[in-house]
């Protein structure tokens, strides 16, 4: 930090200190007077700010009891005018000496911007035709002891907004909207699914092993057990047991945890749905996302058309779909399904420039995969399903009949972003044990992503597990379109935030 920075956040420190003081003051008094404000347990209103502002007629002149927090002050001798935000919006108080009595004026003047005050009035409309409560009472609730962000200017930096998003969200109504969207998209997606026969569970969040997705985890300790144990890097394995046991339509919105880089799209924990449905694949699952991420929008939008990330969007159902194979060859001019061996497709990554992950031999499929990620996923905007992965990076996928070297997998993208991913489930139990074995192979050869053994469920899958489709959802980037948010710290109430000292 530059001298200059730290003269300046010292000056503001000491500045800070000397207010912070003089309401902790005020506090003292007050408790000194027996008016401790945090004696206080409850208080009884009639209305919120948005429906007397919003239908005056039904409130004019009618008593009221309202609460909330001070946001602005303005007072002219023996009266003030206060602006309070409750839960709902804000509206303007008119206090009066007269009225309320010297004594809760006096409190009043002394009060502080930020304090939480219950009143009781009647609505009117002043001079200037605002909406308004003339006190009868006036009660403070609880004492700020620490100011808000200057009025104008308000909670503007980023990092800041991100750490203290309870001050973010007192300074930036709008900020609240996003997160009014995202609870109305969850409880989309659970009605949406409930609707259909799918029932919610629950599933735990630590195991023995990280199974489900490659990716690498979170490793903990079991004092009690002395193991290590991983925070769940997906919610696949334990809702397919599910689904050997007879549930038929099973699904989990759940919090999973992956020890990976952050950046605009990844925090170490966010939010998924992940479902399962017996008798069906991977066609089935498509017309099933399709209808479930352009009804929410309909629903909480109102429209299919959306702007994200500076693209016009179009969720109007109809969705394309096309094989990886052949959105490379659409953007690339690289036809993988004309090679005869794999030099031939090493050739062909090479000569688009595409680099394969160091120490591995790369296979068909590898290629096929990288040429997709590093040439073609940037150029997807509009919503489109890309299906038929190689089964290298399928682990769980059932092959297709007609070309084993893929799998009946789809991705879905959308502005350039993975939105969902899903497979007509590998139900063969023989033939999910060697991609196992392939991926622990994989993990003592050095790579902390790939995935690990799990001999319980391959015992389960022994016992039968009928034709499966299954989806992934990330819940968070699905609200980023929604909300219109460029990174995914905007739609978490509480990012992941390196720690900064005091």
């Amino acid at each position: 930090m530059s001298d200059d920075n730290s003269n300046t956040l010292a000056s503001e420190g000491a500045e800070l200190s000397e207010i912070l003081q003089i309401r902790r003051e005020k506090l003292k008094r007050l408790q000194d007077e027996g008016k401790d404000p945090f004696h206080i347990t409850s208080f009884s209103r009639t209305a919120y700010s948005a429906e007397v502002t919003g239908d005056f007629e039904a409130f004019e002149n009618k008593d009221v009891v309202m609460c909330g927090r001070v946001m602005a002050k303005r007072e002219m001798g023996k009266a003030t005018f206060v602006d309070i935000m409750d839960d709902r919006g804000r509206i303007q108080l008119y206090i009066k000496q007269n009225d309320v009595g010297e004594e809760a004026f006096g409190e009043v003047k002394k009060g502080d911007i930020g304090d939480f005050v219950g009143i009781s009035g009647f609505v009117f409309k002043t001079r200037m035709g605002e909406v308004s409560v003339h006190c009868k009472t006036v009660t403070l609730l609880s004492k700020s002891l620490r100011p808000l962000p200057e009025k104008f200017h308000g909670l503007t930096n980023q990092e800041l907004k991100y750490r203290h998003r309870y001050v973010d969200l007192i300074m930036n109504p709008d900020v609240r909207k996003t997160f009014e969207i995202r609870s109305r998209f969850i409880s989309f997606v659970r009605s949406f699914l409930n609707e259909r026969g799918y029932m919610e569970v629950e599933t735990p969040v630590l195991g023995t092993i990280s199974g489900g997705a490659t990716a690498r985890p979170f490793i903990t300790h079991h004092n009690t057990l002395g193991l290590d144990m991983y925070l769940r890097i997906a919610l696949e394995l334990h809702l397919k047991r599910l689904i050997v046991g007879g549930i038929e339509r099973v699904y989990e919105i759940g919090r999973i945890f992956r020890n990976e880089g952050m950046d605009t799209k990844h925090n170490p924990e966010f939010t998924m749905v992940e479902l399962y449905q017996a008798y069906a694949d991977y066609n089935d699952i498509m017309d099933l996302f399709e209808e479930l991420v352009s009804s929410a929008a309909l629903n909480i939008l109102g429209s299919y058309k959306l702007k994200w990330l500076d693209c016009d969007i179009d969720l109007t159902p109809g969705w394309q779909r096309i094989s990886m194979a052949d959105a490379v060859k659409e953007h690339t001019g690289v036809d993988f399904m004309s090679f005869e061996s794999t030099e031939d497709a090493v050739k062909a990554a090479a000569s688009i420039g595409v680099k394969m992950p160091d120490g591995k031999a790369p296979t068909w499929g590898d290629l096929l995969f990288e040429c997709f990620d590093q040439r073609a996923e940037e150029k997807l905007i509009q919503p489109v399903f890309i299906i038929d992965h190689p089964v290298e990076v399928s682990p769980l996928a059932k092959r297709k009949k007609s070309d084993p070297r893929l799998t009946e997998r789809f991705e879905v993208f959308i502005c350039r972003n993975e939105m969902g991913n899903a497979f007509s489930e590998l139900n063969d139990p023989i033939d999910q044990r060697q991609r196992f074995l392939a991926q622990a192979a994989l993990r003592s050869a050095g790579d902390l992503e790939a995935g690990m053994m799990d001999d319980d469920f391959i015992n389960a899958l022994e016992y039968g597990m009928p034709p499966t489709g299954g989806l992934g959802i990330g819940i968070d980037r699905c609200v980023m379109m929604l909300t219109g948010n460029s990174s995914i710290r905007d739609v978490l109430l509480f990012p992941t935030m390196k720690p900064i000292d005091d």
